[in-house]
């Protein structure tokens, strides 16, 4: 007994990084902290049965959980070849049917995703559990944050490469107050980017941000700029659509990314940015086929109206703000005299 026992308590002495690992542990790593433990799958592919004991010690399972609370079917004398999975895939799969056992909020937040639909629909290559988080080197989410990105970028290569070549990208490395793919698509329960009504909650998901001052004021941008869109026509048309029971799916006006871009937004100061001046004819006549090069001017930009910018229009505002009220004050007291009248004269 003594003689199976020593090899295991040898090394278990000289890995420091198994300090701290449950006792039932100790088993597991020592036939899986070999490198060169794999298994061949019955579709020709290699499972590699290796846990690398530094990764897995500095994990968020690594102090909480023994193995077979995952691995729920084996023992510490399993015996050796016995695996029901005849794909990488199916190996997946059962790893995230196992995490809803701890984490089923998010489990079931995944079944309103986009991954589990296309999923459903036959694409094994739909994001699962481990795809994003990891199996046996889990850290905890966000840490840090510009992970989720590369992350994502495994499977969206070319979305990815687009967002770090942008304002936000850019910024990410040296902020944690720039936007990463969960914050605009969500984590668990994402949505399919082709679904027409995720454009229309366009505005509501840039406000986040960009309608909080501290944050906004931070950067030197205003905190007005949903306010103002929402005030103008395109904002109006897009709330009044979004509104609508049975909307069509087809826009009615623009949103936020038809103008700043999705994965490509720029400063609006940046000569590429498709809401710089120079460059805003050009996405104008997007959906304004023709647009004059003095088309742009019709529009405020985002600024509200003052007497310095677009005085007119803030004297056409004044005026209502006083007319209106005053109307509507001028005929209740008409009515209101009517009424006496009528009273008197019975």
């Amino acid at each position: 007994m003594i003689r199976r026992l020593l090899p295991l308590l040898l090394a278990f002495a000289a890995n420091p990084a198994w300090a701290g690992i449950p006792a039932e542990q100790e088993d597991c790593l020592g036939c899986h902290s070999d490198p060169s433990q794999t298994f061949d799958l019955p579709s020709g592919e290699k499972l590699s049965l290796y846990v690398d004991q530094d990764a897995f010690a500095k994990s968020v399972h690594g102090e909480a959980l023994r193995c077979t609370e995952c691995h729920t079917d084996k023992t510490s004398d399993h015996a050796t070849g016995e695996l029901k999975f005849k794909t990488r895939r199916d190996v997946t799969r059962a790893y995230y049917e196992q995490c809803k056992g701890c984490h089923f909020a998010n489990y079931t937040k995944t079944l309103d995703g986009v991954h589990y639909a296309v999923m459903a629909k036959g694409n094994d290559k739909a994001a699962l559990c481990v795809d994003c988080h990891g199996a046996h080197d889990i850290s905890r989410p966000g840490q840090p944050r510009t992970r989720i990105s590369k992350m994502c970028s495994g499977c969206h290569a070319e979305e990815a490469d687009v967002y770090a070549k942008s304002v936000h990208g850019r910024a990410a490395e040296s902020s944690p107050d720039v936007p990463v793919c969960t914050d605009c698509h969500r984590a668990h329960d994402t949505t399919d980017p082709r679904d027409g009504q995720l454009a229309m909650r366009t505005p509501e998901i840039c406000g986040r941000c960009h309608t909080d001052e501290k944050l906004m004021s931070k950067y030197g941008l205003s905190s007005k700029v949903v306010s103002t869109y929402l005030s103008d026509f395109h904002g109006m048309a897009a709330t009044l659509q979004r509104k609508q029971k049975n909307a069509p799916d087809a826009r009615l006006a623009a949103v936020c990314t038809d103008c700043h871009g999705v994965h490509d937004i720029q400063s609006s100061k940046d000569p590429s940015s498709a809401v710089m001046a120079a460059n805003l004819q050009k996405t104008c006549a997007k959906c304004h086929a023709g647009a004059s090069a003095s088309f742009p001017k019709a529009w405020l930009s985002h600024y509200e109206p003052t007497p310095q910018k677009a005085p007119l229009v803030w004297g056409v505002q004044v005026f209502y703000k006083m007319l209106i009220p005053f109307m509507v004050g001028g005929l209740v007291l008409q009515i209101a005299l009517h009424l006496w009248r009528v009273v008197v004269n019975r």
